[in-house]
């Protein structure tokens, strides 16, 4: 019983020392990086600074279009797509890896039994004899030193980031499936126009050809306004299968067979919604490919302690008890019963370096992630003044061609006068046709390309992303982010 006792004081001793232990390795600081106070490209009267109090980006940030039809594919996306599939079942993964780490917090306990014959010799007076045997062994590691702390805290990381990351897939996905969206609808508007265009000039042609057959027209602007004709038919053409590739991609978005998906006509929204640009500092809480590369450096950073938790005694508590006797019924009898009790201490005295060369790699991989955390937020930056410049540009753009497109109308249609009355020649007419055309397709586009742009600005500052609070990712709850 004394021996009894003075183990039992030993393990109170050693758990109070547990308790008491720091975890080797540095604390984790965030890196710094500048990101200024405004945005060069954000002018007054354009976009709307974040104040205390209003909300950035809703979650569902592709609803400021106000398109049904987009709002349901971007619901089909969330269910569907293969990509985020894959991403989902890697952060599950990441979660299980964390739960893995925390297991070494607490102690082990196994159980055995056993029946054996053992014998000697081939005498007769050496008969086997049988022996039964049940116990249970119960160890415990000591995380005097952090290494098992250390360990949590990076899977930890390595959890959060994976979260994020799964964000990060969201947004670019829903990022793509609305640039296709309207890729697509530009495409329709097209050929709408393409289509009214091919009428006019089928009219254009019969009138040269009465005008030729009356004597005054010549046979070269018959063959003009044929050759006109034919070049709006390949541009239909054209138009055509390319829109039926965008469409294409969007089936696989939505985790669909092309063959199978349909997108019903509709019209292309005509005004890209306000956006909240805020401040550039908002942008580090609003990126989830800036939280997940955040996360890797913390991950980085308790891998040091890990790696430096290896120079000190691994200190292990065990602990087995149990019965063993040649019958089953002496296994209640006190001899039948054994135990034994105590610490056991491990420590390599020598490994060529190895330890050495594990400190240095873990702080190498330290260096690497904060340099990339830090180049991530550049990119970030680069992204959100991009979308802004670009944005703000086209606004500019459209206007300037909104006035084009109403001088071209015009032109035409004096150009069209002249050539009945017989004062201009044809191919005055089919220079303002292709004139009045390409200023008409190329308003359409800037309206597209405007939609775009608000969707890469919205994509660039985080799409209504909201970094989880520390609880809940420890808690391992879902990233609260886009639908």
């Amino acid at each position: 019983m004394p021996d009894v006792r003075l183990s039992c004081r030993l393990l109170s001793l050693l758990a109070s020392v547990l308790l008491a232990g720091c975890a080797v390795g540095p604390d984790y600081q965030r890196p710094v990086q500048d990101v200024g106070v405004v945005y060069a490209h954000a002018p007054d009267g354009q976009w709307r600074p974040a104040e205390p109090g209003m909300a950035q980006l809703e979650p569902a940030w592709w609803k400021g279009f106000n398109d049904p039809q987009l709002d349901e594919l971007m619901t089909r996306l969330s269910a569907q797509n293969l990509d985020l599939v894959q991403a989902e079942a890697q952060y599950r993964q990441a979660q299980a890896a964390l739960a893995s780490s925390r297991a070494g917090l607490f102690p082990t306990l196994d159980a055995s039994a056993s029946r054996s014959r053992a014998g000697q010799g081939i005498s007769s007076a050496n008969n086997p004899a049988t022996n039964y045997s049940l116990s249970a062994t119960a160890s415990w590691e000591l995380d005097l030193w952090g290494r098992v702390r250390r360990g949590i805290e990076a899977s930890r990381a390595g959890a959060q980031a994976s979260q994020a990351d799964l964000a990060a897939m969201r947004l670019s996905l829903q990022s793509t499936l609305a640039q296709t969206y309207f890729s697509v609808r530009t495409s329709q508007q097209q050929d709408a126009l393409l289509g009214q265009t091919y009428d006019e000039y089928q009219r254009a042609l019969e009138m040269t050809r009465n005008r030729y057959a009356a004597g005054v027209a010549s046979s070269a602007d018959v063959a003009a306004a044929q050759a006109q004709l034919e070049q709006v038919r390949v541009q239909r053409i054209r138009l055509g299968w390319q829109r039926e590739q965008s469409i294409h991609a969007l089936a696989v978005l939505v985790g669909q067979v092309p063959a199978h998906f349909n997108l019903p006509a509709g019209s292309m929204p005509v005004q890209a919604p306000e956006v909240p640009v805020g401040v550039p500092s908002v942008l580090l809480q609003h990126r989830p490919d800036i939280a997940a590369a955040e996360r890797r450096v913390r991950e980085a950073n308790a891998r040091i302690g890990v790696a430096q938790a290896a120079w000190f005694p691994d200190i292990t508590l065990s602990a087995q008890g149990g019965y063993r006797a040649g019958e089953f019924a002496s296994w209640l009898l006190a001899p039948a019963r054994f135990w034994t009790i105590g610490p056991a201490l491990a420590l390599s005295l020598f490994d060529g370096g190895a330890r050495s060369a594990a400190v240095d790699s873990a702080q190498a991989g330290y260096d690497a992630q904060a340099a990339a955390y830090r180049k991530t937020v550049l990119d970030a930056m680069r992204e959100v003044e991009d979308a802004l410049v670009q944005s703000a540009s086209l606004v500019r753009e459209q206007a300037a061609q909104n006035r084009a497109l109403a001088a071209s109308r015009e032109t035409l249609r004096q150009v069209t006068n002249q050539y009945k009355a017989g004062l201009v020649d044809y191919l005055s007419v089919v220079q303002a046709q292709a004139s009045a055309l390409s200023a008409e397709q190329n308003t359409l586009d800037l309206q597209a390309q405007r939609l775009t742009a608000a969707v890469l600005l919205m994509a660039a500052l985080g799409g209504g992303y909201t970094q989880p609070s520390q609880d809940a990712a420890k808690a391992g709850q879902t990233p609260v982010s886009a639908e």
